[in-house]
This record gives structure tokens, sequence and C-alpha cells, in this order.
């Protein structure tokens, strides 16, 4: 049995493709301010194409440890697009490909670090030809190494020189370091009791908090990214995520991010929790069965 799998009890029922699908929907549930969820679709976006790309990406993450990671990448991007028409998964799955290869042992950012390190053209090509099916929004053009330009030989000095432009691109340059902060976020004892969906939500604004959402900053500039990641600040310094507080500044920050026809949408910033439960899953740290949760206040935000 190799390292990716799962032995005992009902994780050896769950393949590395099931997982990734899991963390997708998990995600996309959860009531996170200014995201698409099970009780708010954007007009030309809906919790239904991104159930349908979760589903779709599970064979191409299921035989990642048989591929390379850029092959993997493209591969799932392809099996989005039979199935919806727009983008809704390109950031997950560039973080999904390479936390998939790594055996749950080195599953830290070291061990991703080093899978990351053996990326060749090959995986440029493949990434690069992945990002123009995609299509993503908001990307914007730069003089070198450009994502709609000719893929370059080194795909890490690609994403190096977007690093500081995008969260994404950062990660294939620390290792995944972000996701596995965000794995923290998710798993601290402090709101262990929480249901899951509130403690995706919370660990949600906290990643907004921290690092000012970089597909944000692409769409509206500096200012509105920084001002992103203030109010949520402020939904974390408003009191414990049950107060009536917290829940007033989260529908405050849920509200100023819909505003302006969803440009201000944190979509890094739920990539980076999408990857994050991923890991948490593949760790264990977050453990079938899922048991259903009284309706949360979080949810007040639908």
């Amino acid at each position: 049995m190799s390292d990716n799998s799962q032995s005992d009890g009902r994780w050896s029922e769950l393949t590395i493709g099931q997982m990734a699908t899991l963390a997708c929907l998990l995600e996309v549930n959860a009531p996170k301010p200014g995201n698409v969820h099970r009780g708010a679709d954007f007009s030309n976006l809906g919790l239904n194409d991104f159930a349908a790309s979760a589903v779709a990406i599970g064979p191409a993450l299921d035989v990642a440890g048989q591929s390379r990671i850029g092959r993997t990448v493209l591969a799932a991007v392809r099996a989005t697009r039979r199935v919806v028409d727009t983008n809704t998964n390109l950031g997950l799955v560039l973080l999904l490909a390479p936390l998939a290869v790594v055996p749950v042992r080195e599953l830290n950012p070291r061990g991703v670090a080093k899978g990351l390190a053996d990326l060749n053209e090959d995986d440029a090509a493949d990434v690069y030809r992945a990002i123009a099916l995609a299509k993503p929004g908001g990307m914007g053009n730069v003089d070198q190494m450009d994502a709609f330009g000719p893929p370059p030989a080194d795909l890490l000095a690609a994403m190096r020189a977007a690093a500081d432009r995008d969260l994404i691109a950062r990660q294939y340059v620390n290792g995944c370091e972000q996701v596995f902060a965000a794995v923290d976020y998710l798993t601290d004892a402090r709101a262990a009791h929480l249901p899951l969906a509130d403690r995706i939500v919370h660990a949600h604004v906290r990643q907004m908090a921290e690092y000012p959402d970089s597909l944000i900053q692409r769409k509206c500039g500096d200012e509105i990214a920084a001002k992103s990641a203030l109010m949520a600040q402020r939904v974390l310094d408003a009191g414990e995520p049950i107060s009536e507080e917290y829940f007033y500044e989260l529908r405050n920050l849920d509200f100023w991010l819909r505003a302006d026809d969803h440009r201000r949408n944190p979509g890094t910033s739920a990539d980076i929790i999408g990857g994050a439960i991923f890991v948490a899953l593949r760790q264990r740290k977050v453990t079938l069965p899922l048991r259903s949760a009284p309706t949360s206040s979080a949810e007040s935000l639908s």
C-alpha cells in the first residue's frame, strides 16, 4: 500500500482524488464572506459550478502520484472545463497538485518544496496551457514571464517573479507555507468546539487578515486589498466566533466584499483554505464521519 493511501477504517475508502473533491466541497459550502457558498451565488457563477468542478478533478488527483505536477494541473483544468464554462478552481488545483504527491509523513513545507524542486520545462508548458484554458480573471499583463505568454523553461522562476503579486505563486516558492499556516487556523484547539463550517469560515477570515487577498489586489489595487485585510481583522477583534459582535462584523465584511459586482471576491484566500482542508484530511486532522451540526450563526450571512 502506498504512503498516499489511508489504511484503517473509513479512511481506507477515501482516495487522494476523493479527498481533493471533499476538500473542495467543504470549502465552497462553508459560508465564507465574499464567496460563493450554499446560500449565495454570483450572477455568473454558482455553487453547482463549484460542485461539478470538485467532482471533475477527482480522477486527475487520484493519479497525481504517477504523473508530473504540471500534467496533473492540466488534466484537472481540462476536466473542469468539460463541466463549467468559467474558471472555478485554477488556483486551488495549482495547490492540490503538489500537495497530493507528497507522502503524508513529509506533508510539510520542506516536503512540498522538495517535490516542487523537481519541476521542469514540461511542467511549465503544461501549467501555462492550463492557465490559458482556465482564463482566470484579474491577471493583468507583465513584461517578463507573463502568465498568458510563452511558457518559461523554469516554472519556479516564473512563480518567484509573480510571488509578490500572487499568493498562489508564492506557495510554489515557499513550499505552501501559507497553506500549512491555514491548517493551524482550521485545527486551532480554541475553535475545536465549533462546527466544521464555522471553523472554515474563521480560518478564512484569519487568512484574509494575515495576507491581503491577491485576487482583490489584482482586480482592485493595493488600497482595497489592504482594506479587506483590516476589515477581516476587525471581525477577529470583535470577539469570540460565537459572539453577536463577531457575527455583526462578519456580516459587514460580507456585505462590503459583495459590493462592486463581486470584484472584491477574496478568491485567493478561499483557495488557500481549500488547500488547507485537503492537507487536514490527509493528515486526519479533520476526520470522518463529518457530523452535521445545528445551523450556526455564520449561516446568517446567506
